[in-house]
């Protein structure tokens, strides 16, 4: 069992992370005490923001991982059959015209899928979303303890 090394809190009473204090407790307190438990309580805040937000990242990337690693697959899947058809209809157009102009007009083709697929990607990549739970948690944080560079005069 460990000791502490310091008062535990105002007026010596024992209080979790986020329990309030009374009324009688606050006003014997003196502002030293006051602050340090501020100060303490907003320690334990942004600590538990960071963890939530490393957890967060950490759930999000292994998804994102996984994902990526089917998409990659899928991809050369995709890619292999897209090489195979377009050298059959480079070979089926060469048939009824020159092979220059069929290798042309396949090139043509694939430019326009090409260009279709980057507007898509283009229009869902705006969709991206950040670290929701986090950023709704950060929120809560009272309007006092966020700064108010407007106000401060020094």
């Amino acid at each position: 069992m460990t000791v502490p090394t310091q008062d535990p809190g105002i007026n010596s009473g024992y209080h979790p992370a986020g329990a309030p204090h009374t009324a009688d407790e606050v006003r014997g307190s003196s502002l030293g005490e006051l602050l340090r438990q501020v100060s303490t309580d907003l320690s334990t805040l942004m600590r538990q923001e960071v963890e939530l937000a490393k957890a967060e990242i950490r759930q999000e990337g292994k998804k994102a991982g996984k994902a990526a690693g089917l998409f990659g697959g899928a991809g050369f899947g995709g890619y292999m059959v897209a090489l195979f058809l377009s050298i059959a209809l480079w070979a089926g157009l060469s048939n009824v015209m020159d092979a220059g102009w069929a290798g042309l007009i396949v090139a043509v083709i694939w430019a326009a899928i090409a260009s279709v697929l980057y507007s898509m990607a283009k229009k869902n990549a705006q969709h991206v979303r950040g670290l929701r739970q986090t950023n709704d948690s950060v929120q809560q944080i009272p309007d006092a303890l966020k700064p108010h560079p407007e106000g401060v005069t020094r």
